[in-house]
């Protein structure tokens, strides 16, 4: 009787961890449609303007507003869109194997890619980064800023940051 419990326990537990693991990396994503175009925040400009884009791939899930992840080529060099302070490309699910956080990362560091502001605040503390290659090659996400950190953290907001909207809660 002993040993039924313990193997019902193990298969359990084995169940349940593999049904999380593929939820996790599977289930709540969702393949983006072909795009021909995305929003890119021009230089000197305060919103994102709809720019021309080939070769679109892209991932995002409702269950969270930083799961967003894309790679596409863009005609326009890095230095046309305003550049984004301490871009951090977030992990993306293996099976979404055009974007490397890692190396998008070490491009970034090394100067060999420009990290710009796609859309700020494009959710109440989320921005969408842009890192974009001298080749055109282009690889997006969202990421959490300062305001949402903050915010999030159920900080008070620094100084400049828009009021956080009433229907958001950290």
């Amino acid at each position: 009787m002993g040993r039924i419990l313990v193997v019902l326990l193990l298969a359990s537990a084995v169940l349940g961890g593999a049904g999380m693991w593929y939820l996790q990396v599977y289930g709540y994503y969702d393949v983006l449609p072909d795009q021909d175009s995305i929003g890119l925040t021009y230089a000197g400009e305060d919103a994102a303007s709809e720019v021309a884009v080939t070769g679109f791939e892209g991932i995002d899930a409702n269950s969270s507003p930083i799961r967003f992840r894309a790679c596409f080529t863009v005609a326009e060099p890095a230095s046309a869109f305003a550049p984004y302070d301490g871009a951090t490309p977030l992990n993306a699910p293996g099976w979404f194997d055009c974007f490397d956080a890692g190396a998008i990362g070490a491009a970034l560091e090394a100067g060999e890619a420009q990290a710009v502001t796609a859309q700020a605040n494009l959710v109440y503390g989320i921005d969408r980064v842009a890192a974009i290659f001298p080749d055109g090659r282009a690889y997006a996400w969202h990421q959490i800023n300062p305001c949402g950190t903050a915010f999030f953290d159920g900080d008070p907001v620094p100084p400049g940051c828009p009021p956080p909207p009433a229907e958001v809660t950290p």
